[in-house]
């Protein structure tokens, strides 16, 4: 049997649990090339389940590998690593206690361990609350920082992607009168260079085509609206083709996604978070995933938050966790 993927189910009282009963509903994972393990807590899943009308029941595997149990909705099987045992029926949307941090947190630890030490091939989260997590006593922001924490890799990098389109940032949440101090030309060959590697080995291109975006309006113009890239940009970009990669630019952000769009180059690099991100999200506001490059394992994650207003209404969209699963599973076959 293939390796698994693992899904960590994230906040138990966001929108989470309810996404991945209705893709599970929705017949998206009958066809996954591998098993799909969910690192969670079953009472919080039934729950989502009857808050959907599912009707559910709980078989107990043994000698399987990971996950010890298997939740059938409407009798479609769901592979869970119970990790949790939450008073779910206590639980209130938007209002995670300690415990529930503690939660996320374990999710994201036993499933990061089990890629590290290839019991599986690769990993989708779940939105978390940052603030809960760091009541829980974690040190860190978000998945991202834990993770490369864990893996012991100094510098990650952000994408988000989907079919059409894939953007990754030299910086990701900085106000933006704080970019340009932020940005050096080793942070942005850097950049290059994890993400160069990365679609090598996880995406399987030989030779990704990198676009690489100016900072200012018209890559500056020629110095006329700023002189980053004739100091920063262009100097990494060189730096970067003396080491065989197929990188291009500085382009300007106005013009370049729509090539991008259509093809001519396999991911873009932003300078900051917005000016990659819009055109973006324009193109998969719904399905768009978010992925981190530089880690030794396959991790990617929904592009949204726990989005609390819509858990118990049926209106939330399970179509970025099924794309980050295919996403996951195409990196982890690629690896």
């Amino acid at each position: 049997m293939s390796k698994p993927l693992i899904m960590t189910m994230g906040d138990p009282t966001g929108i989470g649990p309810e996404l991945i009963v209705k893709a599970l509903q929705s017949g998206a994972f009958d066809q996954l090339a591998r098993p799909l393990v969910v690192a969670g807590d079953i009472g919080v899943l039934r729950r989502a389940a009857r808050q959907n009308g599912v009707i559910t029941r709980l078989e107990t595997q043994e000698d399987r590998g990971l996950g010890t149990h298997r939740l059938f909705l409407d009798e479609r099987p769901l592979t869970v690593q119970p990790l949790t045992v939450l008073d779910a029926e206590r639980l209130v949307a938007g209002k995670p206690d300690v415990a529930c941090g503690r939660a996320m947190l374990d999710y994201v630890l036993w499933a990061c361990q089990c890629c590290r030490t290839g019991l599986a091939a690769g990993m989708v989260t779940g939105p978390i609350s940052k603030a809960a997590i760091q009541q829980a006593g974690c040190e860190f922001p978000g998945h991202t920082e834990l993770l490369a924490k864990c893996c012991g890799v100094g510098k990650v990098v952000m994408m988000l992607g989907g079919d059409r389109l894939k953007v990754c940032l030299v910086t990701t949440h900085l106000p933006l009168r704080d970019v340009p101090e932020a940005l050096t030309r080793a942070e942005i060959l850097e950049t290059i260079l994890i993400t160069n590697a990365a679609f090598r080995t996880q995406f399987g291109i030989a030779r990704p085509r990198l676009a690489v975006l100016g900072l200012n309006p018209h890559a500056g113009e020629g110095g006329l609206f700023g002189d980053e890239e004739s100091r920063l940009i262009t100097p990494a970009i060189d730096e970067a083709k003396t080491l065989g990669i197929d990188a291009s630019g500085p382009h300007s952000a106005d013009t370049l996604f729509y090539f991008a769009a259509r093809g001519q180059y396999d991911a873009v690099i932003a300078m900051y978070h917005d000016q990659g991100l819009g055109p973006l999200k324009l193109l998969h506001f719904e399905d768009g995933v978010n992925v981190t490059l530089g880690l030794p394992i396959v991790r990617t994650s929904v592009d949204h938050g726990t989005a609390y207003d819509l858990v118990g209404t049926g209106l939330a969209s399970e179509k970025s966790l099924v794309a980050a699963v295919r996403m996951a599973e195409q990196m982890a076959g690629k690896a």
